[in-house]
């Protein structure tokens, strides 16, 4: 049985449930930091490296992909698929690890191109690529390698093995986690046969849609000795969070009154958490009787049919008067941590071919984020083209039909750019 997946305005994948086909799950562990021996190696460092499971062949992976709803006409190869914990840094700088999914095309032996796949958020640890197989999360992963490609999905910091909480919509950290999973992909990879190619192509939804923009402007900027973004394909995100993703979620008209809750709830926690200064007692900015809970939804340990359960059913009736001035004309450390999730689209302008991906008629991330973060980087010298996927539904989402869509869509792409004169 499938996981049931819902999302919302800030276009963030939900997993509303313990994971259908759960992988070694292991429980949620305490907030704890690698010693200075464990991060000898530097970032990126291979901690270990579990195979989770095999598809033997080309139709064992289709049927895998047609199982999690997405299309299994992708698939060429069957899949090896492996968890990695590999060294890396959290928020603040200090040694930690974290984990990912890393899936390799079987009898297909060689130097591969990569594609890192940052996913939407979950509330639960295990929702996490390297936690579920046959499932929304894992299966654009697992549609990379059965296409031919080296799938790396990183978990993200606090999910999936890595321990404490996730640092959710912190850009920075998002990178890093994703830099250094590709780095210990590299250093795997060599035991099965492959080598990875220096272009590496980048995509992620809704969440993940910043991550790998983040990913691109730090390659771009030299970020790794060896890896170079070959393509840059976001989709379905939620750009400008000023703007336009925090505004909706109290706009009934475009936003399901119960979704604006619970990322109202996760906006004011994570800033909180991560950095401090927007409340000092949770009753400032949430009414009883969620003042007393808010927090502990997000906390990893609860799926998202629990967190949905302890909230109410819109933003306002969450928010105290102070609440929800704050989310709608934010101020210091919330309105930073709100630009700096925009900046993304802001303070750079991509060199590697880039396209923006979409659904018309998403209820989740309104189309006008990606308009937005078209225009922003069109103004610093990026002309950057939108695909719109048209009318693509997942379980009666347009906004997770987007995801689905535009995996079948970027290996189209990705290969495309694999075979062209010069790729790397």
């Amino acid at each position: 049985m499938r996981t049931k997946v819902i999302a919302a305005s800030c276009a963030l994948l939900l997993l509303a449930g313990a994971p259908a086909t759960a992988v070694a799950a292991t429980p949620p562990t305490a907030a704890t930091h690698a010693t200075d021996d464990q991060v000898r190696g530097g970032r990126g460092t291979l901690v270990s490296a579990e195979r989770l499971y095999t598809l033997d062949d080309r139709a064992a992976a289709a049927a895998e992909l047609a199982g999690a709803g997405f299309d299994g006409s992708v698939a060429r190869y069957g899949v090896d698929a492996y968890r990695l914990v590999y060294r890396t840094v959290d928020a603040t700088g200090r040694p930690t690890t974290a984990s990912g999914l890393l899936a390799l095309p079987r009898t297909r032996p060689g130097a591969l191109h990569a594609v890192s796949f940052a996913h939407g958020t979950g509330v639960h640890k295990n929702d996490s690529p390297s936690m579920v197989r046959g499932d929304f999360v894992s299966a654009a992963t697992i549609s990379h390698a059965s296409a031919g490609f080296a799938g790396v999905a990183p978990d993200y910091l606090g999910m999936g093995r890595g321990p404490g909480p996730h640092p959710w919509m912190d850009v920075p950290s998002e990178t890093t986690a994703s830099l250094d999973m590709l780095r210990a992909a590299r250093a795997f990879v060599p035991r099965t046969g492959h080598t990875l190619r220096r272009d590496v192509f980048l995509t992620g939804f809704s969440q993940g849609a910043s991550a790998a923009l983040g990913l691109g402007r730090t390659l771009q900027a030299g970020g790794d000795r060896w890896f170079r973004a070959g393509a840059l394909a976001p989709v379905s995100g939620a750009y400008d969070f000023l703007g336009t993703s925090v505004p909706s979620l109290f706009d009934a008209r475009r936003v399901t009154p119960k979704y604006g809750a619970v990322y109202a709830a996760y906006a004011l926690v994570a800033v909180q958490r991560l950095h401090g200064g927007v409340y000092d007692d949770p009753a400032e900015v949430f009414r009883a009787p969620y003042a007393r809970t808010v927090e502990e939804l997000f906390d990893g340990t609860h799926t998202g049919q629990e967190m949905m359960a302890g909230l109410p059913g819109s933003a306002d009736a969450l928010l105290t008067d102070r609440g929800r001035r704050l989310l709608t004309a934010p101020t210091g450390t919330l309105a930073e941590a709100f630009g700096a999730a925009g900046s993304v689209c802001t303070d750079w302008a991509p060199r590697m071919p880039t396209r923006l991906y979409m659904a018309t008629g998403d209820e989740q991330a309104v189309v006008e984020n990606t308009a937005w973060c078209r225009a922003e980087l069109r103004a610093n010298g990026a002309e950057v083209p939108v695909v719109d996927l048209g009318a693509v539904d997942y379980e009666k989402s347009r906004h997770l039909g987007s995801s689905v869509a535009a995996t079948t869509a970027t290996i189209a792409w990705f290969r495309s750019l694999a075979v062209r004169p010069g790729a790397n």
